[in-house]
């Protein structure tokens, strides 16, 4: 761990993940991949690291971080990988492992993940692997991987079965050393992205209740459009009080053992609200989110909006989701941008087949989250199949 001696940066927000034997810092600003360097000589002596990138960032963007790094004496190696769910496999870590070794980085050498989602889970995975465990620092560059993925030591890879690919089914809780989220990283995303990554906003809207900030859904809805314009402040703060809600439930219950079964439960679980649904749809090829065969498939935020229609819609079915609650779900992917139905969805039966395969089921029992009120939400174990059905419906254009 590095160790927490951060300097002063008076245009970022420093957001504390308080955890007992790992506590760390998410920086959250303009400007600081530019900074990468002098932020983290302040944290450790320059010596070798080893960047893993999105082979799609702009050029500049690379250039930017590895020449911070190098002008502070730090030995820079690093390996591009394609940032799509299909290469994010064992094959594509083995390669980078292999790269460690040949670069000679030793234990105390951190990992530097450069890129959204898919190039954090891979880095956070070799580092968790890597001589079993090396440091790992996260640069996330899309908005999704800001509020969410970045935070809370969850890494992966993907594997390939007879029946499909399966998400994140090898994987380790390895938490990062350090955050730095550059929001100025936010100006060349394509708006596509951008508009998926305020899917885990609304999200963390519908759950931020217990974690003190209850009016961030109505706040979202109200400034999505700041957001999707860019704007610096509202980003900003957008991103600041995502990640708030997320370091409050991971230092709860980092490893997800609070089975999250009442109302203000404190469980890591519920962050996977709209995420059984989700996962069951996201890897069918034939998915667009606006019916457009060009725009298939489904990216991971687009799945995210559509489950959180799913999970409202089957907890109504149960009875345990207040009536004010999807209305206002509905408002705020409108305003996003995002997906609330979704056309050539297949049979309801074969859809609730696939939720089957999601890592959270249990014993044999499907555990699927459900807002119960405005803020709130709980886990649902073995829900009634027919309450299933229906949020799969919900989901379905007509």
């Amino acid at each position: 761990m590095l160790p927490q001696t951060p300097m002063r940066l008076d245009d970022a927000v420093s957001i504390p993940v308080p955890l007992a034997d790992r506590p760390y810092e998410v920086l959250v600003g303009p400007r600081l991949l530019v900074r990468l360097g002098e932020i983290l000589a302040e944290r450790m002596s320059p010596r070798r690291v080893f960047v893993v990138f999105d082979e799609g960032l702009p050029q500049e963007m690379l250039v930017d971080a590895t020449r911070a790094l190098a002008h502070h004496n730090f030995v820079v190696s690093s390996a591009g990988v394609r940032a799509v769910e299909t290469e994010k496999t064992l094959d594509a870590a083995g390669r980078i492992l292999e790269d460690l070794v040949e670069s000679r980085h030793e234990r105390n050498d951190p990992v530097i993940s450069l890129g959204g989602g898919v190039t954090g889970d891979i880095a956070g995975f070799v580092a968790a692997v890597y001589r079993r465990g090396v440091p790992v620092i996260h640069c996330p560059t899309t908005l999704l991987s800001m509020v969410d993925a970045s935070v809370g030591g969850k890494t992966g890879v993907n594997l390939r079965t007879e029946s499909g690919l399966r998400k994140n089914m090898a994987g380790a809780i390895w938490q990062p050393s350090l955050v730095l989220a550059d929001t100025r990283a936010l100006d060349t995303l394509p708006d596509r992205q951008l508009r998926a990554g305020l899917a885990e906003c609304v999200k963390h809207g519908l759950l931020s209740a217990d974690a003190g900030d209850p009016d961030l859904l109505a706040w979202t809805t109200q400034h999505a459009a700041g957001a999707l314009h860019r704007d610096a402040a509202t980003l900003q703060e957008l991103i600041s009080r995502n990640v708030r809600i997320k370091a409050h439930v991971v230092a709860q219950d980092e490893r997800e053992e609070s089975d999250g079964q009442s109302n203000g439960a404190s469980s890591r679980m519920l962050l996977n609200l709209g995420h059984t649904f989700a996962h069951a749809i996201e890897t069918m090829p034939q998915l667009s989110p606006d019916g457009r065969p060009e725009h298939t498939p489904l990216q991971h935020g687009e799945a995210v909006a559509l489950g959180l229609v799913g999970a409202c819609a089957c907890g109504e079915a149960l009875g345990l989701t207040d009536a004010d609650v999807l209305p206002a779900l509905l408002e705020a992917l409108r305003r996003a941008g995002l997906p609330t139905s979704v056309r050539d969805l297949p049979s309801t039966e074969r859809v609730v087949e696939a939720m089957g395969h999601d890592k959270k089921v249990a014993s044999g029992k499907l555990r699927v989250i459900v807002p119960t009120a405005l803020g709130r939400a709980r886990v649902i174990v073995d829900p009634d199949r027919d309450a299933v059905a229906a949020g799969v419906n919900a989901m379905r254009a007509t």
